[in-house]
Order: structure tokens, then sequence, then C-alpha cells
């Protein structure tokens, strides 16, 4: 772009901005202001938009202009208000409202082959008949093995809604080949990764979101446990981000009794609104241990808290992620829409636990590798001794013992986090796919050894042999190891190695079952239950 030309168009977005910062703030005085227009006289944005597209000297994707506009004037004001351009928008709330329209399968393109890799409990590939390990030949006729097709185009096939059938050409591991017309349907998204007994009368149950059926899910779990002797539970909403507040506040009615304050929130427009635990919950007496980490925000933290001051729970792992605002959904008629803080939410104790963004958007976002390089992450003294909660004023829970705003949850017992786990080998073999890859070409026969998940939980260990044959077989991609990494993160790759062969076969509750038997924190929190 011409520097004359570059001048013009940041000399747009001003206006842009100048005329969101108005109708934001309901003042068409201030919006007029850039157009020399009187005020009120229709859309002031959509007639400098439509301005642009008719006598811009350059060509301008006139909708990406107006979306980063609308975000960057948002993203001042706090980092959850944001825009969101229609894709987005769809993904968030069909993950939230608990499911979405489509074949409920995850792949993996694997030397220039389509290999499926999960098939979504009683979705429509499941009840057609597919299995994880088919291999994908074509869909309605067109080649997506063997014809070089990025997983863009596949995602773009797989989610045209303009074809409500699919024609999948598959052969299966045992080489058979089949032919399935698999109609497009409703997709179940649970946010309840795992439910499973994990000692003598302890329950395990793993929460990824607050998403509107949360609750129901939560109920059925808790049923089934209880159906196998569960009196005791360890809730696990370790990198949960969050989610509906009035789901949060529903899952906190479980575990409390009647009457009890949940959480309160209030902003400058709207005013103070109490939540109250009911008599409906199912699990209102019988300990309960919490695992929270520096990822579980908002909806997380909700719960946390509120069980934290009332004394209700035993909070175990690391301080908590530190959002304490309020977000509400307004949306546009192209599909876009705009999330906006509307309020703060407070712990029983009158705690806000929103941390500090006057720093700026950058340093908000970077404030957990702040952590970490402060041994934060490490250490249960370095939270008090360099942190927000050192400034705050003490809070109390309910029976006098002393807790801390402006940053988060503090845990009750600390759990300093892995390094072993968070070495760039582990990381590399996870973002390359490299575990699912390897239990596609070389565990597969091995998994049909076991009839059952519990059975190749108990009885299957990667042996030398097959560790050192996975760091070849992931040499394959990438080129440079390290090897002290190898050497010092080899007790986490074979279990994530065994974690997702159990979960290419059984799913993801076989997953979390391997993962927390080699899990310090998953350990702290059932021996703080016993």
């Amino acid at each position: 772009m011409k520097r004359g030309a570059g001048i013009i168009f940041r000399s747009v977005l001003l206006i842009l901005v100048g005329i969101a910062i108005g109708l934001l703030v309901g003042d068409n005085n201030f919006a007029s202001h850039y157009l020399n227009t009187s005020p009120g006289k229709g859309d002031k944005l959509t007639k400098v938009l439509q301005l642009v597209r008719q006598n811009y000297v350059d060509s301008v994707n006139v909708d990406s202009v107006e979306g980063v506009t609308v975000n960057n004037l948002l993203q001042n004001l706090d980092p959850h208000s944001m825009y969101l351009p229609p894709q987005q928008a769809l993904a968030i709330n069909e993950k939230l409202e608990g499911g979405f329209n489509g074949f409920g399968i995850e792949y993996q393109l694997l030397r220039d082959t389509l290999y499926i890799t999960q098939i979504y409990p009683n979705g429509p590939a499941n009840k057609a008949g597919l299995s994880t390990g088919d291999r994908v030949l074509t869909i309605n006729n067109q080649k997506v093995s063997g014809a070089k097709i990025t997983g863009d185009k596949i995602d773009k096939i797989l989610t045209d809604e303009k074809r409500k059938e699919m024609a999948f050409n598959v052969i299966e591991p045992d080489d058979t080949q089949r032919f399935y017309r698999i109609q497009r349907g409703h997709v179940a998204l649970s946010s309840m990764d795992a439910a499973y007994m994990a000692a003598d009368n302890v329950g395990y149950i793993k929460i990824s979101k607050f998403a509107s059926t949360t609750d129901n899910d939560f109920r059925v779990a808790l049923g089934k446990l209880k159906s196998q002797g569960m009196t005791k539970l360890v809730l696990d909403i370790r990198g949960n981000g969050g989610g509906y507040l009035n789901t949060a506040t529903a899952l906190a009615n479980e575990f409390l009794t009647k009457g009890k304050l949940i959480v309160y929130t209030k902003g400058i427009h709207e005013n103070r609104t109490d939540y109250f635990a009911t008599d409906s919950g199912e699990f209102q007496h019988g300990k309960l241990a919490v695992l929270i980490d520096e990822y579980s925000a908002s909806a997380s933290e909700i719960l946390a808290g509120a069980l934290q001051d009332l004394d209700r729970a035993v909070i175990v792992g690391r301080r908590s992620f530190g959002k304490g605002l309020v977000q509400q959904q307004f949306p546009f008629s192209d599909g876009s829409a705009v999330n906006l803080t509307v309020a703060r939410y407070y712990t029983p104790s009158g705690r806000s636990i929103q941390k500090s963004y006057a720093g700026g958007i950058d340093s908000y976002h970077n404030e957990l590798a702040e952590r970490m390089k402060k041994g934060e992450l490490f250490s249960a003294q370095s939270n008090m001794d360099d942190s927000a909660f050192k400034k705050s004023s003490p809070y109390h829970t309910a029976s006098g013992k002393k807790v801390f705003s402006g940053g988060g949850i503090m845990p009750d017992i600390f759990v300093p986090a892995d390094t072993t786990m968070d070495t760039n080998l582990v990381q590399a073999l996870a973002d390359n796919q490299l575990f699912t890859a390897y239990v596609i070409d070389k565990l597969q026969p091995e998994l049909n050894k076991y009839a059952s998940a519990d059975k190749f939980i108990n009885n299957y260990a990667v042996n030398d042999l097959q560790y050192g044959d996975f760091i070849l077989y992931a040499s394959q991609t990438i080129k440079e190891m390290d090897s002290y990494e190898i050497k010092v993160s080899r007790a986490p790759i074979e279990t994530l190695l065994k974690a997702y062969a159990a979960r290419f076969k059984w799913g993801d509750e076989a997953y979390y079952q391997t993962v927390n038997s080699d899990d310090e924190a998953f350990r702290k929190a059932i021996e703080a239950v016993q």
C-alpha cells in the first residue's frame, strides 16, 4: 500500500473508532462529529463503511475492518469484551449449548490418508456404524485419501450445511471395504469428560466447561457413581475456562444447603443480584475436593470460590486464572456478536477475584508466563510473596479462615506444576498429533488384546522397546529432539502414549483414568477426602 493510501486507511480507522465510541456510549453528538452530520440521522458506522466500499483508493475487506475496529475498541475497555466474527460466535455458542449439527467424528490426516480417530456417542456416524481406525477413501465420491487434501478442505466438506447426507467409502482396520450413507444430525457435546470410581467410596468427575447441559450431565454422573458406592467426591475443573454463570450457580447448588449465598454480581448499569442455594442439591453432604489450576477461570472460579468461602470443599492445585468479569453476548443479524462485560462477580465473602488489567491487554495475557518466571507454579510461598494477594486485604471464610482477593482463587493445598510434562518435546509431540499417529500405525494390534478399558489401564505399560520405537517414529516429524528432554520427560510421554491409546479405543474417560494414575494433584485430592 502506498504511503498516502496508508494515511487515508488509518484515518478511516480513526473515524470508525470515533463513531463506534459514540454509538457505544450513546452519544450521537460525539459520533456525528466524525461525519459532520446532524445527530440521529441514520447509522453513521454504516455510512462510513459504505463510503469506504464505494470510494476508497484500494480494495478493502470492509467486514474485516469493521470487526477489527470494534474489537480494538472493546479490548481497550477490558480483556474479555470482544467482537466475535460469525464463525467464532457460532463455534462458541455450539460448544456451550451442548451440541452441534454434523456427523460426529474426529479425524487425523496421516501420510495423506484420512483416519477416523474418535466417534461421538449416539451421533450420526456412531449410529451408522463407523469406527475409530477406519480409513476414509472418499466422501461423496471426492477423494480425501491419496489426494494431497488439506484439513481445512475436509472441514469444509464435513461442515457444508447444504449437504444433508454424506456417502463415506471406508476401509476398516481388518481391511474390509464398506460404504455408508450418513444423515447429518445432532451431535451431543457433553461437558462431562469423565466420571468413575477413583478409590474405595471416592468418585471422580471431570468437567471441561460450564455449558447449558452441565448440571444435568453432572446429576446423571453423580447418580451412576452413587450406585457404585460413592460417598466422597473429587471434582476436577482444571483447564476449565468457564461458561454460563447460571450453570456455575446451578452446579454450586448441588453441594450447598438451602439459603447459602453462592455469588453476587453488580456493575454500574447492573443492580446487585444475589444467587442463593435452594434445597435441591444432590451432594449437600459428603467430603468434597475441587481440583483447580492456572487455567481454571470465570465460572470455575465462581464455583471454587463459593465452596471455599463456605468451607464446603478443600481446594487443591494452583492459583486460578483470575477472571471475575461477567459478559453478556449481543448478537448481530450477520451472525457476528459482541461479548460485552456488564458486571463483576463477588464470592460469598465479598471477594472480587479479577486480576488487574491496568497494564494493558498484552500484559494481561502474559500474566501466566510471568507467574512461571517468578516461580509461582512451583512454590506455594512465592504466591504470597510476589502477587496481588500480598497487597490485598484479607477476607474470611465462614469458619474464619483467611482468604484473599484480586487475582484468582488460592488453593488450600498447593501442588506444584510438573516440569517434565511441560517440556518443548512433550508439547511438540502433542501439537503434531504424534501420540495418536503412533497408536494408528503401531498400537492397534496391542489394543485388540484387551477386552475392556480397565484391563488395558491396569495391565498395559509402555516398555523400553516401545518407548525407543516411539521416539524414533516421532523423529521422522520432529527433526531435532533434545536428548535431555527425551530422558527427563520419559514418564509423562509414556503416560500420554498409553492415555491416547486408551482414548482411541474407549474414549475420553479412559484417557483421564490413565493420565490421573500418574498425577500428583489427583493423589492429593484423593487424600484430602479420605
